[in-house]
């Protein structure tokens, strides 16, 4: 028997939405986050449902953004951002904060934090 996917473990699509939903509230509201609010448009609409989409398929759930849009290549994407270590570590503070609000179980939260760090990390494209 195959282990669950995170995706599974988070509690599928509604769990997912639910996480993406109070990363970009908490990023819209804590001013601890506003060196990454300032790079996403007004409307945050397009983003939530991008990272929303991306989130399943990385987690293990459909691959919703590859079929809309195909491969991710999100260092790509993110180039045209000054991304250094800050806003990485505002990315993550947010995330973590995020994970945890909604109640993601705690061994969860760090195997995805770990990954997410992985992904975060890969994007900068500042040495600062």
């Amino acid at each position: 028997m195959n282990a669950p996917t995170h995706y599974q473990r988070l509690g599928g699509s509604d769990a997912v939405r639910k996480l993406v939903d109070r990363f970009y509230d908490l990023m819209d509201e804590d001013p601890d986050y506003y060196g990454i609010r300032k790079m996403h448009p007004a409307d945050l609409t397009e983003s939530r449902n991008k990272l929303y989409w991306f989130l399943c398929g990385w987690t293990g759930g459909p691959p919703e953004y590859t079929d809309r849009f195909g491969h991710p290549f999100l260092r790509r994407r993110h180039m045209p951002f000054a991304i250094g270590e800050g806003e990485r570590d505002q990315w993550m503070g947010c995330m973590l904060r995020a994970m945890q609000d909604v109640g993601i179980e705690e061994t969860l939260q760090r195997e995805l934090a770990a990954a997410l760090f992985k992904t975060a990390d890969f994007m900068r494209n500042q040495s600062a």
